[in-house]
């Protein structure tokens, strides 16, 4: 899978997800690698149908895998960060894009493991993880570092 945040400056572009697995939640542009598509490809490919929005440039900054106590199935997220976009960000079916000053990042309305690797990903580190889940979608369990 994949999930591309644009990172401009001191301001973070994210989307809040309309439906789907993570409705509700603001969140970077991504999702799902179709047949024949690299990673890269997947990410520029959500980012136009997520947010109506073209990138040329991606920095793979991190992996990390989010599985849940409940289900068999582990999820590889490949974190991609962009800088320069073409197009103005839009609203798609799925999301609603909105930037953000990255002092004022919506944290309280993510995904609870965001606040983990955030930082890492504005200072340009690179990282790898992995972050386990229960029923409710409650982190009960995390390894993060920086590669």
């Amino acid at each position: 899978m994949t999930l591309c945040i644009i990172h401009q400056g001191n301001k973070i572009l994210l989307g809040m997800k309309k439906r789907g697995f993570g409705k509700g939640r603001y969140n970077g542009f991504g999702g799902k690698v179709h047949d024949g598509e690299s990673v890269e490809e997947a990410a520029k490919r959500e980012l136009i149908e997520e947010a109506g929005i073209r990138c040329k440039e991606l920095d793979l900054i991190g992996v990390l895998e989010f599985s849940w106590t409940n289900k068999p199935e582990i999820l590889e997220v490949h974190i991609f960060k962009a800088e320069k976009i073409e197009g103005e960000p839009t609203e798609s079916e799925e999301m609603k894009p909105e930037w953000f000053h990255i002092d004022e990042i919506p944290f309280h309305s993510m995904w609870s493991d965001d606040p983990h690797w955030f930082p890492l990903f504005l200072e340009n580190k690179k990282f790898k993880g992995n972050f386990v889940f229960d029923d409710s979608d409650k982190m009960v369990q995390y390894n993060l570092e920086e590669i």
